[in-house]
């Protein structure tokens, strides 16, 4: 089983990004207008989320979710109520405004389960 254009774009769909299909790998990127900035200068915010290896009806799943630090146990919580596996968070960068938070969440599911259980924290940010 792979997963097709026709996928990736229901999948980017869902979470209101624009989606990437190559190599039987799926990119969705979701823009965030966090109003951001790094040394002064506009910096602009996404979460990345990769859709792969699909066998079986189940793929892995996994997302990088840039998240202001005060909404980081929101997203955590939720994330983890709907078992999935959160596996990092951390910032990137130095001399950030407001403080950017990246939490990484992964999963082997159905991508369309995922992409719904995802795109419904995000909704609530």
């Amino acid at each position: 089983m792979a997963i097709t254009e026709a996928l990736c774009q229901r999948l980017a769909r869902i979470l209101g990004g624009k989606g990437d299909h190559e190599d039987n790998e799926c990119t969705i990127m979701v823009k965030r207008k966090l109003n951001a900035s790094i040394l002064g200068r506009k910096y602009d915010t996404e979460h990345e989320i990769a859709i792969q290896s699909l066998k079986n009806g189940k793929s892995l799943n996994t997302a990088e979710i840039t998240l202001l630090q005060n909404e980081v146990q929101f997203f955590v919580r939720n994330a983890v109520k709907l078992r999935l596996k959160v596996t990092a968070v951390h910032n990137h960068w130095l001399f950030d405004k407001p403080r950017l938070m990246y939490v990484h969440v992964e999963s082997v599911e159905n991508p369309i389960v995922f992409a719904k259980k995802l795109a419904a924290i995000i909704k609530k940010l």
